[in-house]
């Protein structure tokens, strides 16, 4: 999943030279950007890089979607789109650069709204047709190269 990576490379064109398939950006309709972290999202969209400027520098791809399943293991940002509750536990939170590469002051108050929407039934409510959902579309998609 390059995408989530790409903000951590000091050469993107030399990064992309060696790359022959990418995962790109987040679509910010995703409950958890939207609803409880607005600011974390809009620091992200700083480092985000377009989809059509990775295609460029592929020298053109195809562009595929990539559903997450509700039982994901991995720990990307999105992978607990149907288990909320992951995200109040600090060891998932570690592993999601989101999250490692905000402050506390811009994460806390949104976690505490999640803590508190959890509680109260509110986030279930509110969402109750994902519950349902084997899949969901957040926004990542796979560039395929041809080479």
């Amino acid at each position: 999943m390059a995408l989530l990576t790409v903000h951590h490379w000091s050469d993107l064109e030399a990064g992309m030279g060696e790359l022959r398939r990418i995962d790109p950006d987040i679509n910010h309709r995703f409950w958890l950007l939207d609803e409880y972290l607005p600011e974390a999202a809009a620091f992200d969209d700083t480092r985000a890089v377009a989809v059509d400027r990775l295609v460029t520098l592929l020298g053109g791809a195809r562009i595929e979607t990539v559903p997450v399943p509700h039982d994901c293991t991995d720990g990307f940002l999105a992978a607990f789109w149907r288990r909320p509750e992951a995200y109040l536990d600090p060891r998932v939170r570690a592993g999601i650069s989101l999250f490692a590469q905000t402050s506390d002051d811009v994460i806390q108050p949104g976690l505490t709204r999640l803590a508190d929407d959890l509680s109260s039934g509110r986030w279930h409510r509110r969402h109750a047709d994902l519950l349902d959902r084997d899949t969901l579309d957040v926004g990542y998609r796979l560039l395929v190269a041809d080479v």
